[in-house]
């Protein structure tokens, strides 16, 4: 089992400020000692050490009654560091020289002694200062060191900066102190919120998710991570009610192709068990096989037609075609099935003969998909209204209007979805479910829009709208 902390955000954001802190730590120690430090023969030293070896190279010299006195030691360490060494006496008379380069001068005045004093580097050396303070005459030296050393001074107020000294000390600490408090603070805080963020997510794909307040540095998040548990927990609900409608519509399907199966098949085992039928009755129980093959062909026509649909794989072949002759056709041919006898059918139209651009034969079959539906699902003496009109900007508008049963306001939200076929199914059953949704499908293919008005006990009215664009006037 892993450990927690590999998961736990606190435990990597500390972990993450550690390194930093200890790389910044090795930075800035690297940075120092590239900037403060010089080779010399026994390794590396920081910057000031010409300073403290000049200091402290008077212990092994002095100066009395006139006479320089050097100790061997201290020569040795010139030869060995590679420097050069000059006295001079109060009035600035070299006195005694050492590997000095011929280039310096043997006699300085004060003024030039001062300012080899605080002077860089040059001719090959930076040269320091210093004097033999134990001696009762003055006698000054300078040693050259061949490292490019910047000498800079800082001048501030040392009563003050000595009175502070402690307190800035204390302040520093605590700050830093304060600092670091609030960097771990911060982390917990924003470790906890990581977390909110990576459980929400986590109990997402679980299912198990809890909105969050959307408010705060991340409110953002929080908002897209409620918007996403919402748009998933739909998804999954449409899901659902899709493969419950594909379930039913599938058992539906399946009862309404066996219904016309079984008087084809038991009438013709009856015309097969005897030869001596007489032929009108030869002829009725073909006529009743026929009927059934026939439903049986409309049913996977319809199922061969949405899909194809749904898939685009139709063929679509649009041309200009008289729009109130040819409905008038289309309703005149249904009005004459015998299927719909004695039905009362009615057609009109507002608008004198207008050319639309269109298939003929898949926009036939969405309007006869909604005469049809009207008068297969209605009592036999309701009426059936088709008319012919246009809208404002010379669309076409095609109503199929009946003064049925009516549907509720649920059927009507559901009426084109694919597998449903509606509350009235048991007193029809041979319907397969799919006429308006083919018809809708249709309409959308030619860049219209079917809509429905219904009221129970009142009617339904079914509207096509084909665009304007589709539609000019007839010559």
């Amino acid at each position: 089992m892993k450990s927690k902390k590999n998961f736990n955000p606190f435990f990597r954001m500390a972990l993450l400020l550690s390194i930093a802190l200890l790389a910044g730590i090795a930075t800035a120690i690297g940075l120092f000692y590239y900037m403060f430090s010089i080779p010399e023969p026994e390794g590396i030293s920081l910057a000031h050490w010409p300073q403290t070896f000049t200091n402290n190279f008077s212990c092994w010299a002095t100066y009395e009654d006139g006479e320089l006195s050097i100790e061997q030691i201290g020569l040795g360490r010139l030869d060995e560091y590679g420097l050069w060494i000059q006295f001079l006496d109060e009035s600035g008379q070299e006195i005694f020289s050492y590997s000095k380069p011929a280039c310096y001068p043997e006699k300085y005045s004060a003024s030039e002694l001062l300012a080899l004093g605080s002077s860089g580097y040059q001719n090959g050396y930076t040269v320091f200062v210093n004097s033999l303070e134990d001696s009762e005459e003055v006698c000054s030296y300078c040693i050259g060191f061949p490292y490019d050393i910047g000498k800079y001074m800082l001048h501030y107020n040392g009563s003050r900066v000595s009175r502070l000294s402690p307190a800035a000390r204390g302040i520093i600490l605590a700050a830093l102190g304060a600092l670091i408090i609030t960097v771990l603070a911060y982390g917990f805080w924003l470790s906890r919120k990581l977390s909110d963020i990576t459980k929400g997510i986590k109990n997402i794909s679980l299912r198990t998710y809890q909105p969050l307040q959307e408010n705060g540095m991340f409110g953002g998040i929080y908002s897209a991570l409620n918007k996403m548990d919402r748009d998933i927990c739909r998804a999954g609900q449409i899901s659902e009610e899709t493969e419950t409608m594909r379930r039913e519509w599938i058992a539906n399907i399946t009862h309404d192709l066996k219904t016309p199966l079984s008087p084809i098949k038991g009438y013709a085992e009856l015309l097969a068990d005897s030869s001596d039928k007489e032929k009108q009755t030869v002829q009725e129980y073909g006529s009743i096989i026929l009927k059934n093959i026939n439903h049986t062909e409309n049913l996977i026509n319809d199922l061969k037609l949405t899909y194809q649909l749904d898939s685009g794989s139709i063929p679509f072949h649009p041309k200009k075609v008289r729009i109130t002759r040819y409905v008038k056709e289309w309703i005149i041919d249904i009005a004459n099935d015998p299927t719909y006898a004695n039905r009362d059918i009615a057609f009109g139209s507002k608008i004198p003969e207008q050319t639309v651009t269109l298939d003929s034969g898949l926009f036939r079959r969405a309007v006869t998909n909604l005469v049809t539906n009207a008068l297969w699902h209605n009592p036999a003496d309701t009426k059936v209204s088709i008319l012919l009109d246009t809208d404002k900007r010379g669309g076409i508008l095609l109503s199929v209007c009946d003064n049925g049963k009516g549907l509720g306001e649920p059927e009507q939200e559901r009426l084109f979805e694919r597998y449903y076929r509606g509350t009235n199914t048991k007193e029809k059953p041979e319907g397969s479910g799919l006429g308006l949704a083919i018809a809708n499908q249709i309409v959308t293919l030619h860049g219209g829009e079917i809509t429905v008005n219904s009221q129970l006990g009142i009617g339904t009215e079914f509207i096509i709208h084909v665009p304007c664009k589709n539609g000019e006037a007839a010559d």
